[in-house]
């Protein structure tokens, strides 16, 4: 499996890092026993040739640390050289050897410890991410228990587990795998998907995710996805890819370092040639090292990608979360997104002659292969009037128009009015005044073997949070905002009123939706798409920024959108603009105070104002400076309450990194 491939690498990275770090505290206590001994040992000291004093005693405990502390100094500067690459390893271990070279010893001991310190804070920032990459892998259980043809328990390596068969899950138990109830029914908490912290009641017939947890009912599931294709490894995956891409920021600091290098080299070449003094240029090489810089950017992305999963944010690419902070328009589908996607029929009107529960019957049975949250609302209708549903042959879906199927061989359509009619359905009756569609509900038509055997109508309410997510979008310099809908315009006209909206289409088809996105980017916007990434994985995959809402249970969410948000909460909307700019403002804090430091310090060296030892201390605070800087981000947010269901309530503005 994918995880056991990540928790090894991460596991060995962790023990290396481990390794290394004990390394430097025991090359640290030498350096230090050094000291103590030139005091205990201070009759000891003498002259030594060109005028430099030593100490046997502190000289050999000094270089001793200093080696073991600069051994995978040099192991990186040597493999970087191999490869042609140039990188701060270089400066350290030419300030390092340096000093050993003129006999200071206790400066190269303090230098390597210093230096090999600020490498730890990187490299343990990184692995940060990475164990919490790991510690989602650790929410699927290793163990599963299989069901045989005859009912028996088997256990089995979760990772052995493929679609089709049946698993047991009993109450305490984390799920396997990703499948649908086949009997029993529980409750399961699927706060780790969907970031909602109460859990959910699930039937039989009801979708459950890898990772979860069954809390009270012992339940036996189909297995429909398994390993790295559940739920939880699709999550897994983007935090892995979003942690290995890289800001256009990141990649400018990587063009100019190939001359960095070189440039600080001849600098300090300069200074110890016009000056003598070895100190100064050892000063330089050490301030020099760009480790506030290196760390400005990838410490402030990591802390803004935890805080993103954290509410259940997940990026694809960093990009598009340094992009979101630029977004100057928005295009919003309505239902599942502005609404609630709960669809309940309301009213229903036979045409004459034809009873009401033939026209929900027909309806229903040509809606049961379809996803659609008006024919989900079909089905339940029908399920909740006990009518028994024919299963339909030759189904077909067609996208913004509607379903078709062959009942009893007899042709069946569900869906709008103009698409029967260019079918060859008679749909005369419409004419009629008593047929009249009602103002504000969205309208199916039904027809049978062409004939229009009437019309079944749905209400759909709008989230409660909705309103104020727009209000908050507009604050943020969000002015066109776009509501689209295939739906009819008195639905969308209403739904865009109480929303507020700058703008609304109705009627449109998928491919509408497009034109509609490229005519916001002709206009020099910057597009966000925000769908439920079943029916809307074009324009979302169009946008400059696509966002999946409620992507917990949609593949084509996570595979089209460029950021998927795991529930319905909208006001995430406006916390991702406002997380987009906190990140981009502390990353350049981070970058100003590293050039400032370098700048600033690299002519107090040059003037020798700043001892080797200083300057490596320095450098280490430095380092750590900008890592805490950009810790705050993780923190970012930390009032909001957590989504509890369709919507959550709506927090304050989290106050921006200043």
């Amino acid at each position: 499996m994918a995880h056991d491939h990540l928790k090894g690498s991460v596991g060995a990275q962790t023990g290396r890092a481990s390794v290394v770090l004990i390394a430097t505290l025991m090359g640290g206590m030498l350096v230090f026993c050094s000291f103590m001994a030139d005091w205990l040992f201070a009759g000891a000291r003498q002259t030594l040739a060109d005028g430099v004093s030593g100490n046997f005693y502190a000289d050999s405990l000094a270089l001793v640390g200093a080696l073991l502390l600069t051994a995978p100094l040099a192991w990186h500067a040597l493999s970087h050289l191999y490869r042609g690459e140039l990188h701060m390893d270089e400066l350290v271990a030419v300030a390092i050897l340096a000093a050993i070279a003129t006999g200071q010893y206790q400066e190269a001991g303090v230098i390597a410890f210093f230096m090999t310190l600020s490498t730890q804070i990187e490299h343990r920032t990184a692995l940060g991410a990475r164990a919490a990459i790991e510690e989602l892998a650790r929410e699927t259980p290793h163990e599963a228990r299989l069901l045989s043809d005859d009912g028996t328990e088997q256990t089995v390596e979760t990772r052995t587990l493929r679609p089709g068969q049946m698993v047991r899950v009993r109450p305490g138990e984390n799920i396997p795998a990703d499948g649908e109830i086949v009997s029993g029914d529980s409750t399961v908490n699927e706060a780790n998907i969907t970031g909602e912290s109460l859990p959910r009641d699930k039937q039989v017939g009801e979708e459950v995710f890898s990772g979860t947890t069954n809390l009270t009912g012992a339940i036996d599931v189909k297995v429909t996805k398994a390993g790295a294709d559940t739920r939880l490894g699709q999550v897994q995956r983007l935090l892995t890819e979003a942690e290995r891409t890289r800001i256009p920021l990141m990649r400018l600091i990587d063009q100019y370092a190939g001359w960095y290098t070189p440039t600080i080299l001849m600098l300090a070449g300069i200074v110890l040639y016009f000056t003598g003094d070895m100190n100064r240029a050892v000063s330089m090489l050490v301030v020099a090292c760009p480790c506030a810089l290196v760390l400005a950017t990838p410490t402030a992305m990591v802390a803004a990608l935890s805080c993103a999963a954290r509410l259940k944010i997940f990026i694809k690419n960093v990009v598009h979360l340094e992009s979101a902070r630029n977004i100057s328009a928005m295009v919003l589908d309505k239902t599942g997104t502005l609404t609630t996607g709960n669809l309940t029929v309301t009213r229903m009107k036979p045409a004459p002659g034809v009873d009401g529960a033939d026209l929900l019957l027909a309806a229903a049975s040509v809606a049961q292969m379809s996803n659609h949250p008006v024919a989900e609302a079909v089905k339940s209708k029908a399920l909740e009037a006990r009518l028994s549903l024919t299963h339909p042959e030759e189904f077909k879906e067609t996208p913004g128009q509607g379903t078709q199927g062959n009942i009893n061989g007899q042709e069946v359509r569900m869906g709008r009015a103009t698409w029967l009619a260019e079918s060859g359905a008679d749909m005369s009756i419409t004419n009629e005044p008593g047929f009249a569609e009602p103002e504000g509900l969205s309208v199916l038509y039904v027809s049978r073997s062409g004939q229009c055997l009437g019309w079944i109508g749905l209400e759909d309410r709008t989230r409660s949070e909705a309103r104020q997510a727009i209000d908050d979008l507009r604050a943020l310099g969000v002015r066109q905002l776009t509501m689209v809908t295939g739906d009819r315009w008195s639905v969308a006209r209403r739904v865009s009123a109480e929303m507020g909206c700058s703008d609304v289409q109705a009627e449109v088809f998928p491919e509408q939706k497009l034109e509609i996105v490229d005519g916001l980017k002709a206009h020099g916007h910057k597009v966000a798409v925000v769908g439920d990434g079943v029916n809307d994985a074009p324009a979302l995959a169009a946008g400059d920024l696509g966002i999946a809402m409620g992507a917990a249970g949609s593949d084509v969410a996570v595979n089209s959108a460029s950021i998927a948000l795991m529930n319905n909460d909208l006001s995430l909307l406006p916390f991702l603009i406002r997380l987009s700019r906190a990140t981009t403002k502390v990353i350049w804090q981070n970058l100003l105070f590293g050039l400032m430091f370098i700048v600033a310090f690299e002519a107090l060296a040059a003037f020798g104002k700043i001892p080797a030892m200083l300057a490596a201390v320095l450098h280490t605070v430095a380092s750590a400076i900008v890592v805490f800087n950009s810790a705050r981000l993780v923190r970012f947010g930390e009032e909001r309450r957590p989504a509890t269901g369709e919507g959550a309530s709506m927090p304050q503005p989290a106050p921006a990194p200043t």
